[in-house]
């Protein structure tokens, strides 16, 4: 497609193969490292990007981390990747949940994130959870995402954990 062919509507093959261009610029049909299969390897990827500063179980709880930005977490603008913000927000998210409600068993039901600013390759990023709400079978933190430096707010999540129940015999 030329540049000033902008304006113009794309059949469907053209249109088929825009979008194929641009998911191949993001590098989508690249084959995974092999590391990718081993079991687990999401959580070891979310545990090499964070490294825990504090945990405080009272008054309220609370978790704090710092992420270094690394290439393996970026994006092709060399900016944090959408999905490892999802995925560190969950991460520090369960941390600060259990710190509330112990070691029961619980899982994420609710994950919304605010994307605000760019955090970028080699840059560090303060996260710190809290808990917004607590009940019987459902606790909600609140994960922010701000610049080391500048303090300036990148993301904001809010997650919702749901409490399983007691299994009855």
């Amino acid at each position: 497609m030329a540049e000033g062919d902008l304006g113009r509507k794309l059949s469907p093959a053209d249109s088929r193969e825009a979008a194929l261009a641009f998911i191949r610029t993001l590098g989508a049909d690249d084959r995974l490292p092999a590391a990718a299969d081993l079991p687990d390897a999401h959580s070891a990827l979310v545990r090499a990007v964070l490294s825990s500063t504090a945990v405080s179980a009272s008054p309220a709880p609370r978790v704090s981390c710092t992420i270094t930005i690394s290439p393996a977490v970026t994006n092709s603008y060399n900016t944090l990747h959408g999905g490892a913000v999802a995925a560190v927000a969950e991460a520090v998210g369960m941390a600060c949940a259990r710190a509330a409600a112990g070691d029961r068993e619980m899982f994420l039901g609710e994950l919304s994130t605010a994307y605000l600013a760019a955090a970028r390759l080699h840059s560090e990023v303060d996260v710190e959870a809290q808990i917004l709400r607590k009940g019987r079978s459902v606790v909600v933190t609140t994960i922010e995402f701000r610049l080391k430096d500048t303090k300036k707010l990148c993301y904001t999540s809010r997650a919702t954990f749901y409490i399983m129940p007691a299994a009855s015999l």
